[in-house]
């Protein structure tokens, strides 16, 4: 299988070469194409006014991949349209610190980079662990392959998934379970400080959820299952189109 890894914690980030090492470790061909440095909460960000920087990481002596000094979308598009001589089966984008679930999941580059590839008619999974400290790569790793070997043999119309992991060891966590993404907003702050010379400047605090949508990413997540959401790029709301009444306008 051609698998394209990317991410938006950067091309050196431990979740992306846990990636890299599992899936060449099965024999895959893995090509990597990620950001020189943290791109996260950049959402599906393109560079279109200034010129995107390409450059060469080489591990133990051999080529690793292209580190892009653009978003997650934008290594997509340079991979797929400049860089690969081959086009990928699937693209894999993480393995992200912190989950990304419901609303936050319109600002993850993590997200972005799966639906980029959606959008140019390929695969991708974006996924993601539900910590930012102590995180079992290996085993989000393991569980990855399983996914991509389910779902690019599946026959389904979806083109791209959004997965979360528990941050738990293995006999923890409960399952997997298909689920939507949820809707719910944010209770958000931001802290207010003063600098040393009196300007004043804010810190965004961690946010919870509103309200504990049942049967969501995030409500699964919490009661210690894998989540698969399917997602798209389609943001057309459905329901509205035949709401909207146009006004008489003269």
């Amino acid at each position: 299988m051609e698998i394209l890894l990317t991410n938006d914690d950067g091309i050196h980030a431990l979740g992306l070469c846990a990636l890299y090492e599992s899936f060449k470790a099965d024999g895959h061909r893995v090509m990597v194409v990620a950001p020189d440095g943290e791109r996260s909460a950049v959402g599906h960000a393109l560079t279109i006014s200034d010129p995107i920087k390409v450059r060469k990481v080489f591990k133990e002596g051999q080529i690793f991949g292209w580190a892009v000094n653009g978003t997650p979308a934008d290594c997509v598009k340079l991979a797929i349209n400049s860089l690969l001589d081959v086009k990928p089966d699937i693209v894999i984008s993480g393995i992200n610190r912190g989950a990304n679930v419901g609303i936050n999941c319109l600002y993850s580059g993590t997200v972005s980079a799966a639906t980029e590839a959606a959008i140019l008619g390929i695969k991708a999974i974006a996924i993601s662990i539900a910590s930012f400290s102590d995180l079992n790569y290996c085993y989000a790793a393991f569980v990855v392959k399983d996914i991509v070997n389910w779902f690019y043999n599946s026959n389904t119309s979806c083109k791209a998934i959004n997965v979360n992991v528990p941050a738990l060891p293995a006999h923890k966590i409960k399952g997997i379970k298909i689920t939507r993404q949820s809707t719910s907003p944010f209770n958000e702050k931001f802290e207010k400080r003063i600098d040393p010379r009196g300007n004043v400047y804010f810190w965004q605090c961690t946010s919870k959820v509103k309200e504990l949508q049942v049967d969501t990413d995030i409500y699964w997540l919490k009661k210690k299952f894998i989540t698969i959401t399917p997602i798209k790029f389609d943001l057309t709301d459905h329901s509205c189109l035949n709401d909207l009444v146009l006004p008489n306008i003269n």
